[in-house]
């Protein structure tokens, strides 16, 4: 069985988000139960990239409509991922130091059509040159989701037709709408076909993927019932394909997210030695943010966007320690700028009790999980969230809201099995309650001690959700024969 994964972000090559981390791990995984797995993604201008050794395998031309641009299509040398790694190079339009916009004011790349169909034919004329070709496609969100119709309806691409296609939905708010000009930019098709590009009078990638592959799946149970519901205008068309569809929950990388040999931390530490770990460690945090170590230390890490309820973090964080200043507040992540504005300033008024970090820095992601108490995910809403398991395998309580992948992975302590706080409404006052428990529970030594160490041995690794992939992709295969 080999299986082509084909995405905007691969860790640690290209990171937004979680996307990164899924495309990043789950191949490995896949490898490790037998299956060939390979990703192939953009060649953009990272550090990451810039840094590795590619070998050429194949090159060619790419016609956008009345231009047309070379490129070429590399491979890693040494596979360094644990996976073959391959990137599409078109210089003119991937060679930048941002995936999707520019790093420094964060406003999206204008020409994002331009760049993901002609990534996707790019790589969809590589695999019809291939000998041997995989035996399924898996495609993740909106960014490669036309090439299952390209590949059942673009005559160009016909000796692909049968090789079964999976659309991996991360995160439905994105679905890659355009103008119906764009559909210029794609390989000829029969025009009597182009109601399966539209939605709601628009090119939408998204939604073209979704008719036309074999399976959808998404990254938890409860946001594959969610979308529905909640899609940003998909909610029919999620409704009419339910019977392709399924959930299957994320998992993460240990190899990676391991306290006990995690290359960035200070210090390392087991369940054993749980107390000694995060204490080493949360003094480190709290030296270099001026924080006194012996209060409870909340911490936030994610994009600043409406999407992950950041925008509720200044007014709860700021009602906290208005009234009780027996706490300390950290931040991690980049996002709309009138939040670093409103962060920045509290920075300034809460001094010693609240800081914030507004730039990617993965080195403090990894020391905030491990020297945090608790960590705080407010999300309006959340596919999956890794978040909130990275902190639990780190042994730091999350404090979430229930929605998406967050009501799979994280039960009320109130709960049988609970293994953390959670809260329904995205209200200051019901998320402020939330935090209110957690302090309190702070204060139980014993009972904060028992769920640090119960959550540390909790299993969310990719192990599971492996399988179960594997399990889908035997069907797909068996069915397209």
């Amino acid at each position: 069985m080999n299986i082509f994964h084909l995405s905007a972000e691969c860790y640690p090559a290209a990171k937004v988000g979680g996307l990164a981390d899924v495309v990043g791990s789950l191949p490995k995984y896949l490898r490790g139960q037998g299956v060939e797995a390979s990703v192939i993604i953009p060649k953009y201008g990272t550090e990451w990239i810039k840094n590795q050794k590619f070998e050429s395998v194949f090159s060619g031309k790419v016609g956008l409509d009345d231009s047309t641009f070379s490129y070429s299509v590399e491979k890693e040398v040494g596979d360094s991922l644990g996976f073959p790694f391959y990137v599409v190079a078109i210089p003119k339009l991937f060679e930048r130091a941002g995936i999707y916009g520019d790093p420094e004011s964060s406003w999206g790349y204008e020409d994002e059509a331009d760049r993901f169909f002609s990534f996707q034919i790019a790589a969809l004329k590589w695999i019809n040159s291939l000998a041997n070709k995989p035996d399924v496609i898996h495609c993740h969100d909106h960014h490669t989701a036309l090439i299952p119709f390209m590949m059942t309806q673009c005559g160009r691409f016909k000796t692909l037709k049968k090789i079964p296609t999976v659309v991996t939905v991360h995160n439905a708010e994105y679905q890659g709408s355009y103008s119906h000009e764009k559909q210029k930019l794609l390989p000829d098709f029969d025009e009597l076909k182009v109601s399966l590009l539209d939605w709601g009078g628009r090119l939408n990638s998204l939604a073209a993927g979704l008719k036309c592959c074999e399976q959808i799946t998404t990254v938890s149970p409860s946001y594959m019932k969610e979308l529905r519901h909640n899609s940003s205008g998909l909610e029919s068309l999620f409704a009419v394909k339910q019977n392709k569809s399924r959930g299957i929950l994320n998992g993460i990388d240990e190899s990676v997210w391991n306290p006990q040999t995690d290359r960035y931390l200070e210090h390392h530490y087991v369940v054993e030695s749980i107390s000694e770990g995060k204490k080493a460690n949360k003094e480190v945090l709290c030296d270099e943010f001026n924080f006194d170590s012996e209060r409870p230390l909340i911490s936030f890490i994610g994009r600043l966007v409406a999407e992950k309820g950041a925008d509720l973090l200044p007014d709860l964080f700021a009602s906290v320690l208005k009234s009780d200043k027996n706490v300390s507040f950290l931040v991690l992540g980049t996002g709309f700028p009138e939040l670093h504005e409103r962060f920045e300033k509290m920075s300034g008024e809460f001094v010693g009790f609240f800081d914030a970090s507004l730039h990617y820095n993965e080195k403090l992601a990894h020391q905030i999980y491990a020297g945090s108490d608790f960590m705080i995910m407010p999300s309006r809403v959340e596919p999956c969230g890794l978040n909130q398991m990275y902190a639990m395998r780190y042994g730091t309580i999350p404090i979430v809201r229930e929605v998406g992948g967050l009501k799979d992975t994280v039960h009320d302590i109130s709960e049988a099995g609970g293994c953390g706080i959670t809260f329904q409404e995205f209200t200051l006052e019901d998320a402020r309650q939330a935090l209110g428990r957690a302090l309190k529970l702070y204060g139980t030594k014993k009972e904060f001690y028992d769920l640090r160490k119960k959550n540390m041995m909790l299993d969310y690794s990719w192990n599971a959700s492996a399988k179960k992939y594997i399990k889908m992709y035997s069907q797909l295969i068996k069915e397209s024969l």
